[in-house]
């Protein structure tokens, strides 16, 4: 077990050159583009009180969940040690279970009667998590199997849910989480793939545009996915998207925001 906390026991290595900038770190950009997942989710955190105080709590956990996804991931690419690989894998699938526990539409609740309610989704989910761990420590490549085939359905009910608004903000941030998703991937991709192409380019660094373009991607989708639930099940607190600092042009940070009877924002 000893073995696989070691220094380039993963055996995937991404497109970045090794030691190249630093004695310690292996992969200098990758490791350090992950702070975005580090220091911009507690601010999400301010942003969402109102929302975490009169919807749910459990939004606070998603973007405590980004910073494990930063940490796991920056010391995979510090180490890429195998148990590295193993947390960062694990972390995206249990922010994904989290994320899904919590805003599933109640459509799908009531169609699969294995869910029965939200709570028993939540158990359920909890379950499935403690189960994908288990099971990725024991066979590593379950990891990826499992994430892979998780991303294409969730991205599709989200685009299903988005084009079921009547919110133009909803669908202007759907296409813009859809369009940075594919980015992503793209990136993802070619940083894989088509590594020696980028090399000879002098540009093997795609793999820090996955983790930007990535992030806020997923931000997004938690701001549509917090919006619809907040309206579907709470719609006595008027849910609306704005944006900070500037909500007048909608640029900035779009987050969810509700309302008390008077039609005055929550603050707190």
């Amino acid at each position: 077990m000893l073995a696989h906390f070691e220094r380039g026991s993963s055996e995937i290595d991404w497109c970045e050159a090794n030691y190249e900038f630093s004695h310690s770190i292996a992969e200098f950009y990758n490791t350090i583009s992950n702070v975005v997942f580090l220091v911009i989710p507690p601010f999400f955190m301010y942003l969402f009180r109102p929302y975490s105080a009169h919807i749910g709590q459990g939004i606070n956990l998603i973007f405590f969940l980004l910073v494990v996804i930063g940490v796991c991931s920056a010391y995979f690419h510090a180490t890429l040690s195998l148990v590295g690989q193993l947390l960062d894998e694990l972390a995206i699938l249990w922010v994904i279970m989290a994320a899904f526990a919590m805003w599933a539409p109640k459509w799908i609740i009531r169609i699969c009667p294995f869910y029965g309610n939200r709570h028993r989704l939540v158990y359920l989910m909890v379950l499935f998590g403690v189960f994908g761990t288990l099971l990725g420590f024991i066979h590593p490549i379950v990891n990826a199997f499992a994430l892979l085939s998780l991303g294409p359905p969730l991205v599709s009910l989200l685009v299903y849910e988005v084009m079921g608004s009547p919110n133009k903000v909803v669908h202007r941030l759907g296409f813009f989480c859809t369009f940075l998703w594919i980015t992503a991937i793209a990136c993802w991709i070619n940083d894989r793939v088509f590594c020696e192409t980028w090399k000879s380019l002098s540009f093997p660094y795609l793999h820090c545009g996955w983790h930007i373009l990535i992030f806020v991607a997923s931000y997004l989708a938690c701001v549509i996915a917090a919006y619809i639930h907040a309206v579907n099940e709470f719609p006595q607190y008027k849910p609306s998207i704005i944006y900070w600092p500037d909500n007048s042009y909608q640029l900035g940070f779009p987050y969810v925001t509700v309302k008390v009877e008077n039609g005055k924002d929550l603050l707190a």
